[in-house]
């Protein structure tokens, strides 16, 4: 929650399967996707890394993130409970982990 304070985003819901994480995240149109995503990937590594250093030695390659991400915007032909339904039918294991119900205008 405190790269929320940090930068313009909002995450709406993070939940967990088996092998992945789902962010559900809001965020201001000026941050493009790939830019998002590759925040999110750094910061929250970076803070995994520094709270359990011994995981990095456990990673093949140190790499604590795969290169993929799958990623949906809410639009003209989609909304929130669209995507938020999509996520929670990818595995069996799904557990929401947070969900905050209050959205942010920025």
């Amino acid at each position: 929650m405190e790269i929320e304070k940090r930068y313009e985003i909002k995450f709406v819901e993070i939940g967990v399967d088996k092998d992945h994480v789902h962010f559900l995240v809001q965020s201001v149109p000026t941050y493009s996707v790939t830019k998002l995503v590759t925040m999110i990937k750094s910061l929250t590594a970076r803070e995994v890394f520094k709270r359990c250093a011994q995981v990095k030695q456990k990673l093949w390659g140190g790499e604590f993130w795969s290169d993929g991400y799958f990623a949906s915007t809410v639009g003209k032909h989609g909304d929130e409970g669209m995507i938020a339904k999509y996520v929670k039918n990818q595995g069996n294991e799904y557990l929401k982990l947070h969900r905050d119900e209050q959205l942010a205008l920025f």
